[in-house]
């Protein structure tokens, strides 16, 4: 009698779990879940605490996508995104670049920054960069990325690649950038990062 008991124990058990199986399917990944796998490096909903990775918080929806397909494809430059980037579909990228575009920016905490090349700086982005980056760095023009706010040290990063060849430029930001020195893309990198 206790092994037949035992016996319907196990089919009971293999009926639930089979029931169950076919019952309850995983819901699909929100835009909110897959960017939540960002907040280890870029901060909750996007607003980022470390010195050398961007807030994507109010960022351009298309500069985040191109930038995620770019890491993923291998075109940009990455220590870590390429890998990571290459896990996402190009629709969960352009979720995630949506829900980002959405969330409220909030400029870097209080940073070390020369005063005299941010005065430079500003005067440099009157001459070369205010006509896509936009109210300072602020708003942006087509593709262009909200710089204003951004950590120094992440604007020094990509200021280093494009002067280096290591990013690709559009010929309109190449006619730009091409003309400008080491020590005025730093000036322009101290600027963006002194806006708030």
């Amino acid at each position: 009698m206790k092994q037949i008991i035992s016996s319907w124990s196990r089919v009971l058990v293999t009926l639930a779990v089979l029931a169950a199986g076919s019952v309850v399917q995983a819901a699909p990944a929100t835009p909110e879940m897959l960017s939540n796998a960002c907040a280890g490096c870029h901060g909750t909903n996007g607003v980022s605490a470390g010195f050398s990775m961007p807030s994507l918080a109010g960022q351009n929806r298309v500069a985040i996508a191109e930038a995620m397909k770019g890491f993923k494809s291998g075109e940009r430059p990455s220590s870590v995104m390429g890998r990571l980037a290459k896990g996402y579909s190009d629709a969960e990228i352009e979720a995630m670049a949506d829900f980002f575009s959405k969330q409220k920016a909030a400029p870097a905490a209080a940073q070390s920054l020369d005063l005299a090349m941010v005065a430079k700086g500003k005067t440099l982005h009157e001459r070369h960069c205010k006509r896509c980056h936009l109210e300072s760095g602020k708003e942006f023009d087509e593709n262009a990325a909200v710089v204003a706010g951004q950590w120094l040290k992440y604007l020094q990063i990509q200021m280093a690649d494009y002067a280096d060849g290591k990013r690709k430029m559009s010929e309109k930001k190449a006619d730009k950038m091409k003309p400008l020195s080491r020590d005025e893309l730093e000036a322009i990198a101290n600027y963006y990062a002194s806006i708030k």
